[in-house]
């Protein structure tokens, strides 16, 4: 299983209204994340907008992603989320992941 984490930064002035949108997630949405190999997902994010993001997958994060893009609920999900990020115009957040090397890890 590899360990993918990545940054986002959120815009400070939307952070309640994003951390709201997480507490009620599609049921869908994580139905498609569970079927497209993301497992142990988390986000953490700090009151800057700074967002870490954590999950496992059998496969690369490019991969992970393009199994995600097959499916109508993340099409939808990206299109209302990308207004949260700081992104380049017409870019959705899951194509904008910095991915971080992961450097230690305690089994």
């Amino acid at each position: 299983m590899k360990r993918i984490g990545f940054v986002l930064k959120v815009k400070q002035e939307l952070i309640e209204e994003y951390k709201a949108h997480h507490r009620n997630v599609w049921p869908e949405m994580l139905e498609a994340l569970s079927a497209a190999g993301w497992h142990n997902y988390s986000l953490f994010l700090r009151e800057d907008g700074l967002l870490f993001g954590y999950f496992e997958t059998p496969v690369s994060l490019e991969q992970a992603v393009a199994e995600m893009e097959k499916t109508e609920v993340n099409a939808r999900w990206q299109a209302m989320m990308s207004p949260y990020f700081e992104l380049p115009p017409g870019a959705r957040p899951d194509q904008m992941f910095v991915e971080l090397e992961c450097v230690f890890h305690l089994d």
